[in-house]
């Protein structure tokens, strides 16, 4: 009993680490190959959509 509950919580802690990778490289490679314009425009209308004061 105690070694499937281990092996369970470690193919969740592997889940995890995965998904927060892939999250992560594709956020830098959207970073990276985004125009400034567009994230400036894409950060804007979030600070817009959640009454957030910009300007």
């Amino acid at each position: 009993m105690t070694k499937v509950i281990a092996s369970a919580r470690a193919n969740t802690d592997v889940l995890g680490i995965a998904f927060a990778t892939v999250l992560g490289l594709g956020l830098i490679f959207a970073a990276g190959f985004s125009h400034a314009s567009g994230m400036h425009d894409m950060a804007h209308d979030t600070r817009h959509a959640v009454s957030f004061p910009c300007h």
